[in-house]
Order: C-alpha cells, then sequence, then structure tokens
C-alpha cells in the first residue's frame, strides 16, 4: 500500500513538473509557429522586410512570416533534395521567396543529412540515437551541399536582414558563428534548443554566452507570451524542444 502511494505522488510531481516546464516554454516548441511569428513581430519595433528561413523543410515557417508580413522577402535554405521540389511547388507564385540549395554552418562543402525519412523536419548533420524515443531507424541519408553563412550572403550580394530563424536539429550554434557580421546588424534571431543538441554536445549556456557577448537580450518562448531570460540559470538547459528569441539592444 505505501509503494502504491509513494507511486502515485511521483507521477502527480512529474505531471506538476510537466506542466511549469510547458508555462514557462520548456517543451512548448514543436508546432508552435504562428506563437513564434506573433512574438516577435511583438518583440519588433520596425515592419521586417528582409528574412532568412534557415533550415526552412518544407516552407510552413515562411509562409506565417508572409501571412503575417505580406510583403516581406525571405530566403529559405534547405539542403534537402526531397523537400527541394515541395518548396518550389509552393512558393511558386511569390516573387518574394528566394530558395536556396544549402545548409548554413560555419564550414563549407558536402556533407550528409540523416533522417528517420526522407525530407523529415528531424533531418540532422548528426547521426542521432533517439532509442529513447521508440525511434530505431534514423538512417536516411541525403548527400548535401553546405554554405558559411556570411560567406555565401556576401557573394550573392545579399543586403539588410531583420529576422533569422534557425531550426537545423542541434547545429544552430554552427551557423550562428557561421554567420559572421551578419549577426551585428539583424534586429532579432529565433532559434531552437532541444534534444538535438544532446547529439551536438551543446548547451543553451553556449547560446547564452554568445549572444550576450553580441549584445543581444534572450526570451524564451511560452504559451503565455516571452519570458524575458536575465541570467544563465542550469535549469535553463532542458533538453526538450524549446523555442529562443534573441533581441539585438544594438538596434
Amino acid at each position: 500500500m505505501k509503494k502504491n502511494i509513494l507511486n502515485l505522488v511521483f507521477k502527480l510531481l512529474k505531471l506538476i513538473e510537466r506542466t511549469a516546464a510547458r508555462l514557462q516554454g520548456k517543451g512548448y516548441g514543436s508546432a508552435t509557429i504562428e506563437k513564434e511569428i506573433s512574438c516577435i513581430s511583438n518583440l519588433l519595433s520596425i515592419k521586417p522586410k528582409f528574412a532568412l528561413d534557415i533550415g526552412g523543410n518544407v516552407g510552413s515557417y515562411t509562409a506565417e512570416l508572409i501571412n503575417k508580413w505580406s510583403d516581406i522577402t525571405v530566403h529559405i535554405f534547405e539542403p534537402s533534395p526531397t523537400n527541394l521540389p515541395k518548396l518550389k511547388t509552393r512558393f511558386l507564385n511569390y516573387k518574394n521567396v528566394i530558395i536556396h540549395p544549402y545548409a548554413v554552418s560555419n564550414f563549407e562543402g558536402k556533407t550528409i543529412l540523416y533522417a528517420d525519412q526522407p525530407g523529415s523536419g528531424m533531418g540532422s548533420l548528426s547521426h542521432r540515437d533517439l532509442n529513447h524515443l521508440g525511434i530505431t531507424n534514423f538512417n536516411n541519408t541525403e548527400e548535401i551541399n553546405v554554405v558559411i553563412g556570411e560567406d555565401y550572403w556576401k557573394k550573392i550580394g545579399g543586403g539588410e536582414v531583420n529576422i533569422i530563424k534557425l531550426d537545423i536539429e542541434g547545429h544552430e550554434l554552427s551557423a550562428l558563428k557561421g554567420l559572421g557580421e551578419i549577426i551585428d546588424d539583424v534586429n532579432i534571431i529565433q532559434f531552437e534548443f532541444g534534444g538535438c543538441n544532446i547529439d551536438t554536445g551543446t548547451y543553451f549556456k553556449n547560446f547564452y554566452d554568445f549572444f550576450i557577448e553580441k549584445k543581444f537580450k534572450l526570451y524564451r518562448i511560452t504559451p503565455l507570451g516571452v519570458e524575458y531570460i536575465s541570467k544563465y540559470r542550469e535549469v535553463d538547459e532542458f533538453f526538450s524542444t524549446t523555442n529562443f528569441i534573441a533581441l539585438n539592444t544594438n538596434k
């Protein structure tokens, strides 16, 4: 009897823990694109003209950007050969959407994109071990091209950027470093953090330190709005999909 009561107590505590975490935005990051764009809009002091959607997948984020700001120009970076035809079809009649068939990182060349299935939103440059999630097959591979963000953007004559979104399954920090001086002038950056960062060995502290050095303020997207993160805390190392916004205080 005592053991049964203890098990019930632990189940209740886990429920409270999950609920409290979610209300703080921890683990709230899946399928929240409309909320993400709304939070960005509330933090921006300008009407954005240009955005980079890095890790565009099938274009859902770009579509929401255009839904919010119809005349915004969006550059989608998506390396998967499976998804590129889908993107081209979806945005065929949109002159303000430019598709780039590349992954963005801090190196240039060819590499392998791993996934559970072709075109998956879980596609990553890491061969992930997801047995704990019941995903035993992460062996689908596609050869892709990778560019250094800053070098490529300058090469094509890219100019002002107001919004950058990063959802590249654990390799966000590498892409941020590869963006170089672009970051200094961008207004707002949204990035994802979660289980993929276990595979890449990157921590929220790495992101926090990076953005504080760049003089950005950090916010976590929650069901209630954005929560300002005034200082680093170890409890923020939460490895379930969570979305953050970095706001440039120099702009």
